[in-house]
């Protein structure tokens, strides 16, 4: 899954289900836009970027409402030995305004007042 690391690691919330479903309909729900819309509602954009079948899906998600941020899901599938699935959806915000802003590298930290 290294294809699907990204260089800076934001603001990132990872969170896992285990589902009753069977892999391959998890698959399917994820890769079909009518059935991915139902999961991803509040979402105007939901770009396909990188797709490994079966096991993983990035998209690039775009919100429906202001201030439309945008940031980057990866959805990955495991078999359970049961016959279910894990669903691990690991969602990172990418849109540089609501980056943390960084000081100048020359910022002493101390204020200098002309008298």
């Amino acid at each position: 899954m290294n294809d699907m690391d990204t260089d800076e690691p934001a603001c990132e919330l990872v969170q896992e289900y285990t589902l009753d479903a069977p892999p391959d309909k998890v698959w399917r729900a994820l890769v079909i836009p009518e059935l991915r819309a139902q999961w991803l509602a509040g979402s105007e954009q939901a770009e396909p970027l990188v797709q490994v079948p079966q096991q993983a899906l990035r998209l690039r998600l775009r919100e429906a409402e202001p201030p439309f941020l945008e940031s980057l899901v990866d959805l990955q599938i495991s078999p359970l030995v049961d016959g279910g699935t894990l669903l691990r959806i690991v969602h990172v915000l990418t849109d540089v305004r609501a980056q943390p802003a960084r000081q100048a590298a020359n910022d002493g930290g101390f204020l200098m007042y002309a008298t």
